[in-house]
């Protein structure tokens, strides 16, 4: 086992990182940003090392200084949680050659399916549904407008390096999609370094479905179940849940084998994440893998009993699982909202700040991620997210009566938060029908209904 690890992140993910660490006897080494300095994970972890100034692109982007940091600190291994490096191929490749273990995949099966069109193209050959679509990379306007007349409209434009719904464009006919080529390859340059783009057919209203794996270098792969984070705007999820209330038995082992398979096609070994787009009548497409821990990684710990971060750095340690696919029996019902700094009546706009009060909810079944506390300064830097609240019932409807008394214990004052949205769409019908699908929230914010709570004072 590890002596000492770096943890290349912020936030709650880097304080849950501590934690697993403190656990297994392992002493953590934190490099942060001076506009961190004053955070939890600063404070908690063993070692904690500045490397830079705000701007991620000047300290957690930084590979160099990191390296730096770990080779002075003489750390085993790297963990580099999720966003920022968790999938960059070149800085699992320096790790490698500086003989740091990256706690994560090996760059080959990072590269394998962090190419959304190579890994399309590698599920196809494994037998692993994929939306139709284009069989590589698009490379002119022309040769899109083929496709996508072919694949008949609408369509959508994804980055092939792309993630978190950057890179990707919708479109119902030719000039949205002219429009759409070339936006999506300006901003997946921006965003990812790699301008290529390729075209599916869009499914409407889907369900997203996500399959949690953990796979060692001994061949062993499990699948802990899925998840269903349908409840997302412009492709960020906001509330996810396990099991998902809208899958049969017969689907649900259809898709555990369907990402068992993926993994092993890639004989990848790590945590990683398989997802779906569910349509109607229960067809289900891969849609893309994520080779790095999942921000709503808890609901499916809540439902299995596995600690997913412990099993990532056993595995990464070289050992072998601890459980076999028999022993994942999931108990429950499980539910997760993500508690994001943003002003849910102004359009969700980014509210940085100083919390002037914090209180947190608990009780049995509940528990919260968060590196918030009153007097913390949230800075304007990062991703708005300052917690998450996850709850475990016996029952779905046990989870979200559950739920619901938490958001309304969990007190944030001094800036906006995502708190009245979470209430207010928990209380929905739709949500606790589960009849609801990734273009619930869009049509909830057309509508008015939810902005219409503010004045009337009910959540």
């Amino acid at each position: 086992m590890f002596n000492k690890v770096l943890i290349a992140n912020r936030g709650e993910i880097a304080l849950r990182i501590i934690r697993a660490c403190k656990e297994m006897g392992i002493k953590s080494v934190l490099v942060y940003s001076k506009a961190d300095e004053d955070s939890l994970p600063v404070k908690f972890a063993d070692q904690a090392v500045c490397i830079g100034p705000a701007q991620s692109n000047e300290s957690y982007l930084l590979i160099d200084r990191i390296i730096s940091v770990a080779e002075i600190c003489d750390v085993d291994a790297i963990h580099p949680g999720y966003g920022f490096l968790a999938e960059n191929i070149h800085f699992a490749e320096i790790c490698k050659s500086c003989n740091i273990t990256f706690i994560g995949p090996t760059p080959d099966q990072m590269r394998a399916m962090g190419d959304k069109a190579c890994a399309r193209e590698t599920m196809r050959k494994a037998g692993v549904p994929i939306t139709p679509g284009s069989g590589g990379v698009i490379e002119t306007e022309e040769e899109a407008l083929v496709i996508a007349r072919k694949l008949e409209y609408p369509v959508i434009i994804k980055a092939s390096a792309g993630g978190g719904g950057r890179g990707m464009r919708i479109a119902h006919n030719d000039a949205s999609l002219i429009q759409g080529f070339h936006s999506a390859k300006t901003e997946a340059e921006k965003a990812f370094g790699n301008g290529d783009v390729y075209i599916e057919k869009f499914i409407e209203n889907p369900k997203h479905i996500e399959v949690q794996i953990l796979a060692d270098s001994f061949g062993n792969v499990l699948q802990l179940g899925e998840r269903d984070c349908s409840m997302q705007r412009r492709h960020q999820k906001l509330i996810e849940e396990s099991p998902s209330p809208s899958i049969s038995p017969a689907l649900r082992k259809k898709l555990g084998e369907a990402a068992v398979k993926a993994a092993k096609a890639v004989k990848y070994v790590s945590a990683g994440t398989i997802e779906f787009l569910l349509g109607p009548k229960e067809q289900f497409y891969f849609m893309e893998m994520n080779t790095r821990v999942q921000v709503e990684h808890p609901v499916t710990e809540m439902v299995t009993g596995v600690d997913i971060i412990k099993e990532q750095i056993r595995i990464a340690a070289g050992l072998k699982l601890q459980y076999t696919q028999k022993q994942i029996i999931p108990r429950g019902h499980a539910i997760e909202c993500r508690i994001n700094a943003e002003d849910p009546y102004r359009n969700f706009a980014p509210c940085p700040g100083k919390i002037d009060f914090y209180s947190a909810p608990g009780g049995y079944g509940v528990r919260v991620d968060s590196h918030a506390y009153c007097g913390y300064s949230i800075p304007p830097y990062y991703d708005s997210m300052i917690a998450k609240l996850i709850v475990h019932g016996d029952t779905r409807a046990d989870a979200i009566a559950k739920c619901r008394r938490a958001l309304e214990e969990y007190i944030i004052e001094g800036v906006a938060t995502t708190i009245p949205f979470d209430l207010f769409i928990t209380g929905t019908k739709e949500f606790n029908e589960g009849h609801y699908d990734t273009g619930f929230i869009e049509r909830v914010m057309k509508s008015g209904s939810f902005e219409k709570t503010k004045t009337s004072g009910q959540s």
